[in-house]
């Protein structure tokens, strides 16, 4: 992994697990769950992706990372008094971060281990939204990939201009660098101007005569 990487890959999960400490304050979790909600956040996505390219799970192979996870929570904490009054906003930005860096990341990984194409798309869209998703059903809360959001689209519009532009000779670190600016552009604009995708809604039909 080189150092551009590396520091990339521990500034996503500093973010994720931020957001998801930001989520447990929101809800009033002990100290305890809050480190739970940081830590799925933070790691759940990778997880999954390696469990399916049967690969060593990566905090498993650097523990480093839990360390990581743990003084971002216990920082939290500290630091942030009132989670409440932290602007909702705040939290979509937070995981907006997390989202582009992790869905980019999760795609050059999974090429790195020899994954076709669409699989590495679609497992670096999984990189970048699940921990989201865990942390969200634990709270009880609809996952934001599951609204009206344009959240994975964000995530699969990184990892396919990561591709593209590796497939036309950019630097590695180039590469990485404009996709998930890209990502990070689109889902903020998303939250900025609130634009999302149109709902599937089935009228209810009145069977009354």
């Amino acid at each position: 992994m080189s150092e551009l990487l590396f520091y990339l890959d521990i500034f996503g999960i500093v973010v994720f697990a931020f957001s998801g400490a930001l989520m447990a304050g929101r809800y009033q979790l002990d100290p305890f769950g809050v480190v739970v909600l940081a830590s799925v956040t933070a790691i759940g996505g990778g997880t999954i992706r390696d469990v399916i390219l049967q690969t060593q799970v990566f905090w498993v192979a650097k523990p480093y990372y839990l360390y990581v996870i743990l003084a971002t929570s216990l920082l939290t904490i500290m630091l942030i008094r009132q989670p409440k009054l932290i602007p909702k906003r705040f939290l979509l930005i937070a995981d907006a971060l997390g989202l582009a860096l992790f869905a980019v990341l999760g795609t050059q990984k999974s090429l790195y281990l020899g994954a076709p194409v669409p699989v590495a798309i679609v497992l670096g869209t999984i990189t970048g939204v699940a921990g989201g998703m865990i942390r969200d059903v634990l709270c009880n809360v609809i996952p934001l990939i599951l609204r009206q959001e344009i959240y994975a689209l964000a995530a699969m519009l990184g990892g396919c201009l990561y591709i593209l532009l590796d497939w036309l000779g950019w630097g590695e670190n180039q590469a990485i660098i404009a996709s998930m600016s890209a990502a990070l552009c689109l889902r903020l604009a998303a939250i900025y101007w609130r634009v999302s995708l149109p709902a599937f809604d089935i009228p209810e039909q009145d069977n009354k005569r």
